[in-house]
């Protein structure tokens, strides 16, 4: 029988309800039990391919092409599995799925609403992986009391009713401010919140409260008493150094036996607390590097939370720190400020903004011989700065910033040429590449063969690879022979960039061999 975990949140947003769920989804998987996470996101847009990253952080690209929200980042390092389209929604997503239907007379001449066509739908994508695993942990986005994600809740307050209760367990994850002018916590934001999820039709069975300081016995008999929850299922979510001890610190408040009680489930192994050692050995540091990431978001980190994941899982596994810093590529005095750091890295991103500030940053990593990684457009500018300034090629560029480049070493791919909608377009998913011996990249992942998840529709121009290669520049990886995937520069002690988005694939104790070697490179050329 199908289990549900459904993870809803109140007060305000970015209080962590996918690293919540992520980790108590690790702490089932240590049971032995298979977990798979679904998020919702009440948003109009139908994914947030086209979203600016200071709007919604960076887009997560699943292996088979899904532009998705951040948090499925979070579900695959957590627990160590390949997302889909499955696993990703949005109201725009459902709307549209119901509206076709009603186009093509699914509906037979009824009157589409949201209850029950909307509603419906929704629940129907609750329970689209049930097959797959043992239990299916549902994340509802936003905060509880938002309009658009009224369907969602009323969704889920008819799923709990149709299943058996044992089947359906609800987390509430809020808030436990610290009042610094009276030096107290206080629970009525969360009684609030509580409150309000009660008056849609569902009660929580736990309740998960962020919080600066430790919560006592009396603030945890406070709120089970005006919330309704037991006691022993008020679990404190204390700020963490690192967001991979916090599956352990549930644990010590039995998180996951509460769970698997209420569900009526069995562990299918002895719990395994290895994980937990493991993770805490890698957090030990001996050494630090600074690192500049050169992007035109660097307002936000969130916009590159998966890169400054890899950074640090990769780091963390040569007991290093790794510093990383935010830099504005639009920043006048830019180069400047790259002295004071011991590597570069350039990210993805569209647009013409920053452009020159992030092709004056490789410059300088290219000619001070400090360690350079290129993320598909940070490989792009790479190509460009290289045609300008060993090639020759005055005023390079893509034609994505200049259409009449003389020198297009960066044009659209054939197939984006003739597309009109900029939403779900793109190059997207898993491709593979084959690389070529006696290479940087051949080195870094010890095979020929590789697959990595792209979002572009720019290439490196073919017609140029010659040119290129003459200056210095190689091209060391392949898409079907064709299509250049990775490039680097020989007698520098680390310079490449890659078309695809490696940052996809770190997890927590197997870091990416891109970002590893890239840490590696920085700490001896230290």
């Amino acid at each position: 029988m199908a289990k549900y975990i459904f993870i809803t949140g109140g007060v305000v947003s970015s209080l962590g309800k996918g690293i919540s769920g992520a980790s108590i989804g690790k702490l089932l998987q240590l049971h032995g039990l298979k977990v798979n996470m679904i998020k919702f996101d009440p948003y109009i847009n139908v994914d947030p391919g086209t979203m600016n990253p200071y709007q919604h952080g960076e887009v997560f690209v699943t292996i088979d092409g899904a532009e998705s929200d951040l948090d499925l980042g979070t579900y695959e390092r957590f627990l160590d599995v390949y997302t889909s389209k499955a696993n990703t929604n949005t109201a725009g997503d459902i709307y549209q799925t119901v509206i076709n239907k009603e186009r093509r007379g699914d509906y037979d001449g009824a009157t589409v609403q949201v209850i029950p066509h909307i509603t419906d739908e929704i629940k129907r994508r609750f329970a689209a992986l049930k097959d797959n695993c043992d239990i299916s942990i549902i994340e509802i986005g936003g905060t509880v009391g938002d309009i658009e994600g009224l369907p969602f809740m009323e969704a889920a307050r008819q799923f709990q009713l149709e299943n058996k209760r044992e089947n359906v367990f609800s987390v509430h994850v809020t808030l436990v401010p610290y009042i610094t002018g009276a030096h107290e916590l206080k629970t009525k934001p969360t009684q609030h919140s509580v409150n309000k999820l009660r008056e849609i039709g569902i009660s929580p069975d736990m309740i998960i409260c962020r919080t600066e300081y430790s919560l006592d016995k009396s603030l945890k008999k406070k709120i089970s008493l005006f919330c309704n929850v037991r006691e022993d299922c008020v679990i404190e979510a204390l700020d963490s150094p690192s967001i991979y001890y916090i599956p352990e610190a549930f644990y010590k408040q039995n998180a996951d036996s509460l769970i698997i009680e209420k569900l009526s489930i069995r562990s299918k192994k002895k719990f395994d607390k290895t994980w937990f050692t493991k993770i805490k050995s890698i957090g030990e540091f001996n050494k630090r590097v600074k690192i500049a990431v050169v992007g035109k978001y660097a307002g936000l980190r969130d916009a590159y939370k998966s890169i400054d994941e890899s950074l640090n899982i990769a780091a963390a596994e040569l007991n290093t720190k790794a510093e990383v810093y935010y830099l504005r590529a639009e920043d006048n005095d830019l180069v400047r400020q790259l002295e004071n750091y011991d590597a570069v890295l350039v990210p993805g991103g569209f647009g013409s903004r920053g452009i020159e500030g992030k092709i004056n940053a490789i410059t300088y990593a290219r000619e001070n011989k400090i360690p350079f990684l290129g993320i598909c457009l940070g490989m792009q500018c790479s190509v460009i700065e290289v045609s300008r300034n060993l090639a020759k090629l005055e005023n390079a560029n893509s034609t994505e910033f200049d259409e009449n480049t003389k020198y297009p070493v960066i044009k659209i791919l054939d197939e984006q040429k003739n597309i009109k909608y900029k939403g779900n377009t793109m190059r997207l998913g898993n491709y593979k590449s084959e690389i070529k011996k006696s290479t940087l990249a051949y080195n870094l992942y010890k095979t020929t063969d590789i697959e990595e998840r792209h979002r572009h529709r720019y290439e490196m121009n073919p017609e140029f690879i010659e040119t290129l290669e003459k200056a210095g520049l190689l091209v060391s990886a392949y898409h079907r022979k064709v299509l250049p995937e990775v490039v680097e520069l020989e007698n520098h002690p680390f310079f490449i960039g890659v078309q695809f988005h490696p940052e996809f694939g770190s997890r927590p104790m197997k870091a990416h061999p891109l970002f590893k070697g890239f840490i590696r490179a920085v700490l001896k050329n230290k």
